[in-house]
């Protein structure tokens, strides 16, 4: 699922930035506005979201069946889908998750656009006091805070959706009940009745079960990829302008 998500992601994001911008250079890109960072985020999180859901569907399945399993793997799991729910089952919950990951994405981005902006500004003002150095470039271990703020701002925010998804995403799996209670099939008609039965029987805590094992597993991995992404990107930059 990574896979997919984080290259259509980032290629989309990439792309949207160059077409505003008007310029390739991964460099460039820092200079656009906080808003139009926001939106290419968004834009580029459904677009990566919509090409890799039936991943993500299926891993939080195959998570959340438990012992005795439902499923031995996953092309078990793809083909009982298909033929109990159809094609269209591939995608159960697609409605809410989109909705999750328009202001997940955008904040994740626009939040560490504005972080690299702050640090850039940070090492300026010290390089001024300090030496003639730059202070354009940001080492390695800034770029991951700026990832790791980004990603616990954007989770913290935006974990309720997440916790409704996951709710569609089960609906019908008949687990053990010892591993949480079951979600009947069409046991929310829709994102805001999901919400408001949660609040009933749950109360807000029921929204934000998980949150800190969540937080804890993705604003770590947002700031190692976006580490990864950087270095990546200068590289082939490299590459390409020295060719």
């Amino acid at each position: 699922m990574v896979m997919p998500y984080t290259a259509i992601q980032f290629a989309v994001l990439h792309k949207l930035k160059t077409f505003v911008s008007g310029s390739s250079k991964t460099a460039d890109h820092i200079n656009l506005s906080p808003y139009l960072s926001y939106i290419s985020g968004a834009l580029a999180g459904c677009a990566a979201t919509v090409g890799s859901y039936p991943f993500d569907l299926l891993r939080t399945i195959l998570a959340s069946q438990g012992e005795p399993k439902i499923y031995p793997n996953m092309s078990s799991a793809i083909f009982d889908i298909l033929r109990t729910r159809g094609f269209r089952g591939l995608y159960a919950g697609l409605s809410p998750t989109l909705v999750e990951i328009i202001p997940y994405a955008g904040l994740q981005f626009g939040t560490y656009d504005t972080f690299k902006r702050w640090c850039m500004a940070w090492n300026n003002l010290r390089s001024s006091s300090i030496s003639s150095t730059t202070g354009d470039s940001l080492s390695s271990f800034q770029l991951f805070i700026c990832g790791l703020a980004a990603g616990t701002c954007a989770k913290l925010v935006c974990h309720p959706l997440d916790v409704v998804k996951k709710r569609f995403q089960i609906e019908g799996l008949q687990r053990h009940p010892k591993y949480g209670a079951r979600v009947e099939q069409c046991a929310y008609r829709n994102l805001f009745d999901a919400l408001h039965r949660i609040l009933k029987s749950e109360g807000w805590h029921g929204l934000y079960k998980g949150i800190v094992p969540s937080t804890i597993k993705a604003a770590p991995a947002g700031a190692v990829t976006f580490v990864a992404y950087e270095f990546t990107s200068d590289w082939l930059e490299s590459i390409f302008t020295s060719t």
